[in-house]
């Protein structure tokens, strides 16, 4: 009897408890990971805008929206953002097609259903270590110059750092070698994740695999070749690793980055104040570029 007391208490239990209560339960179990996550995005960004409307040291001083003026006039600043979309936009562009081509090549292959933790490899390593290692291979080491002088390519040993395309060429390839895993593995599950019927279809309608792919499966990915562009874009903007391991700016300032502008301004010169409000800056320029690129394409999507 008392075996079947309790279930019959305990239903009426949770039934007398409110809605509001059983509405806001999951909101308690995720509350500290948001309060966490605000906590190390929201506070610095808000202490950043804070900032960027003071200047000193340790006496700060009130000076209004005077960081942002000597700012837009800044041309080292507005030379940074140029280095940054240059680099960040052939660097993009070859991410993406390389890892659409791969994707399109082998998505149906099993090896790349069983074995997709292989193609993050590169992935895993830390940026700094990586630019490590592509700095000994073009400029410590000269293991490049080596290879290509070993095969006739070239007469001499290659000065990467003296040529700021060249310099930007590094900071591409360092960026392009380690991050093409990551949209690679999203195009495949895009791919792999479609309907396999509307391929059959198009394909018994006597469509080649060039037509299905441009025509149906490419359309189709549009959200998500946005959603990952976006990211990756993101990620490249706020570059730092590589520009401050392996070039520093050089040469001349031509693969300085807005990141790197920002850490030599508020750590070298400790000019805190100017450095927040190149941040904000930046903060609202990604945004703005970020929600134009995705509403974009996933106008064109629904079109």
């Amino acid at each position: 009897m008392t075996d079947a007391v309790l279930p019959t208490s305990a239903l009426r239990t949770a039934r007398r408890r409110s809605p509001f209560r059983r509405k806001a339960f999951p909101y308690l179990l995720v509350a500290p990971a948001v309060v966490y996550l605000l906590a190390i995005t929201l506070y610095p960004g808000i202490f950043a805008l804070w900032r960027s409307f003071y200047q000193g040291r340790f006496k700060l001083e009130f000076i209004g929206f005077q960081n942002y003026v000597d700012l837009f006039a800044d041309e080292a600043f507005w030379h940074s953002l140029s280095n940054t979309l240059i680099i960040g936009g052939i660097t993009l562009a070859i991410e993406f097609v390389i890892a659409m081509t791969l994707a399109a090549l082998v998505y149906r292959d099993p090896f790349v259903r069983g074995w997709r933790i292989i193609f993050l490899l590169p992935m895993l390593f830390m940026p700094s270590a990586v630019a490590y290692l592509w700095k000994l291979l073009f400029n410590d080491g000269r293991v490049i110059s080596d290879l290509l002088m070993r095969v006739g390519l070239v007469d001499s040993n290659i000065d990467f750092m003296g040529s700021s395309w060249l310099a930007r060429g590094v900071l591409v390839v360092t960026d392009v070698w380690q991050w093409v895993p990551f949209l690679f593995i999203i195009f495949v599950a895009a791919l792999q994740g479609q309907d396999k019927e509307i391929e059959e279809a198009a394909r018994l309608d006597g469509a080649r695999w060039g037509q299905i792919f441009f025509s149906i499966s490419l359309p189709l990915m549009r959200p998500v070749i946005a959603i990952a562009l976006v990211l990756r874009g993101i990620d490249i903007l706020t570059m730092f690793a590589s520009p401050h391991i392996i070039t520093q700016g050089a040469p001349a300032g031509d693969t300085e980055t807005v990141s790197y502008f920002i850490y030599r301004t508020g750590f070298k010169s400790f000019e805190f104040g100017y450095a927040s409000a190149a941040s904000v800056v930046v903060l609202v320029l990604t945004i703005i570029l970020a929600q134009s690129f995705v509403r974009r394409f996933f106008k064109s999507g629904r079109d």
